[in-house]
């Protein structure tokens, strides 16, 4: 492996990510082509998230077609590598005691979607063009936790209770395993009675801005956090404008760049 490609995918990421990686399927009648290795495919999935160039631009130095590289990110995305990889990170970061459970802090962002697709809608920031939206959940020191996509005209608060719910059971220095923050910030557009109850019922403390009530000049003193998360995830330049047409395959991209953004968190 060239240096370029250990600088895409570190020997401690893909320590991580090697015993992740679904078993090859095998020939029944044998024979055929070699497969290509997967730490440079890995590696070539990586750039494209990084960079954000179509894959047929996919430079040679990978030693893999682009035909292989999107075809073997398909597979790993039905497979769900990419969620295995994000939780595999965060338990890491959990046994170290990395995680700051103490607060939690929800947020969204849109961007376009160029080619339209599943999960996509009319954005109503964009002047009505497709668009998606991310949605992040993250620690007080704004490490990633749960993640989801959806069509950009969907409000903010219909995606609060599925992220609550998507926070994974994580490894904890001592005890139990952990997925419950001691309360969680959010902005006035999460503002509801859905989203209060759902933190009622987890026994959650509820930090969510009320309307008419708190001022909008003090909502900032913690969702800096989350913005800071979601322009760490902004800087993966595939996720700044959205070119798959299949959902999932986005949100795959967004669960990847969710781990690499918590790796390197460990490896500092």
């Amino acid at each position: 492996m060239d240096e370029f490609t250990r600088r895409l995918v570190p020997d401690g990421l893909w320590e991580i990510v090697e015993p992740l990686i679904p078993a090859s399927p095998k020939r029944a009648q044998g024979g055929g082509i070699p497969r290509a290795d997967d730490w440079q495919v890995f590696a070539a999935v990586v750039f494209v998230l990084t960079t954000g160039c179509a894959w047929r631009l996919l430079p040679p130095v990978f030693g893999v077609s682009h035909q292989t590289a999107h075809r073997r990110f398909t597979e790993w995305s039905e497979a769900a590598l990419w969620a295995k990889l994000h939780r595999a990170v965060l338990d890491r970061l959990g046994a170290a005691g990395e995680i700051d459970w103490s607060r939690a802090i929800v947020d969204g962002a849109s961007l376009r979607a160029k080619k339209g697709g599943s999960l996509t809608g009319p954005n109503p920031v964009d002047r009505g063009k497709s668009g998606s939206k991310i949605h992040v959940l993250s620690d007080r020191n704004g490490l990633p936790l749960a993640l989801g996509v959806s069509a950009a005209n969907m409000h903010d608060s219909q995606a609060f209770e599925p992220l609550i719910q998507g926070i994974p059971k994580i490894r904890s220095r001592r005890g139990p395993r952990r997925r419950k923050p001691a309360k969680i910030h959010a902005d006035k557009a999460y503002d509801i009675p859905d989203c209060h109850r759902a933190l009622r019922e987890r026994r959650i403390g509820d930090r969510i801005a009320r309307r008419g009530i708190e001022s909008s000049a003090r909502l900032g003193r913690h969702r800096w956090v989350i913005e800071r998360t979601i322009a760490w995830l902004g800087g993966y330049r595939r996720l700044t404008i959205r070119y798959e047409r299949y959902g999932h395959l986005f949100a795959a991209f967004l669960a990847l760049a969710a781990a690499i953004t918590c790796y390197k968190q460990l490896a500092n």
